[in-house]
């Protein structure tokens, strides 16, 4: 719906446009529109169109498919202990990588981190200790579904918890997120208590593969 010009892996900016994909369907979604006007070199222009009054829109909602709001996240125990865990974070976006890295440290957790999921395989080879993986899905160069795949391929990690994380909350993108290897999935924007929840649950999980 929405591409960069430069469509090469290796392009200086990251991204897909899937945001402004997600955008257009949530304008949709309460009967209004976005529209764009884009020229090279020059920028783009973007328009929101809102009724002001809204009454219904004709469309299948179920097409979109928050994963968050239907699973049943065990509640994190009073007594959970992060400390001494690794866990390397791999998003192609810094502000992500600092607020996952943000939350991780301060629950007593050490954290590596890589821009795409190519880095990110390169550093997970070099940190064999590492206890779990947040994957982002969309990233240049190598996307979170190539590097999970690639990841299971090693066999030192095989069953090393990988999480990912995806602003797509589409139905069927949690299946294609397990098929290539992931151990769990969440959307974006991150809810903090859910993502420790999870991590804690996969952690315990994986108690007795773990390397301090």
């Amino acid at each position: 719906a929405f591409q960069q010009a430069d469509g090469t892996t290796s392009r200086k900016y990251g991204g897909t446009g899937l945001g402004l994909t997600i955008s257009r369907e949530i304008a949709r979604l309460l009967g209004g529109l976005i529209q764009v006007e884009s020229e090279v070199s020059k920028g783009s222009v973007f328009t929101l169109i809102l009724p002001i009054k809204f009454t219904n829109a004709d469309l299948n909602i179920e097409q979109y498919q928050d994963i968050n709001n239907s699973r049943k996240t065990a509640p994190l125990p009073a007594d959970a202990n992060f400390k001494d865990f690794k866990i390397l974070v791999v998003d192609d976006d810094m502000r992500n990588i600092f607020a996952l890295t943000s939350v991780l440290k301060s629950n007593g957790m050490e954290v590596i981190y890589a821009e795409n999921g190519l880095e990110g395989l390169d550093i997970l080879k070099k940190n064999l200790d590492t206890n779990l993986v947040l994957m982002d899905t969309m990233m240049p160069e190598m996307d979170g579904l190539e590097a999970t795949q690639k990841i299971r391929q090693i066999p030192e990690f095989i069953d090393l918890p990988i999480i990912s994380l995806t602003a797509k909350a589409m139905k069927g993108d949690r299946e294609k997120c397990l098929q290539a290897g992931a151990s769990d999935y969440i959307t974006k924007p991150v809810d903090e208590k859910d993502l420790l929840s999870i991590i804690y649950m996969w952690l315990n999980k994986n108690k007795d593969l773990v390397v301090h």
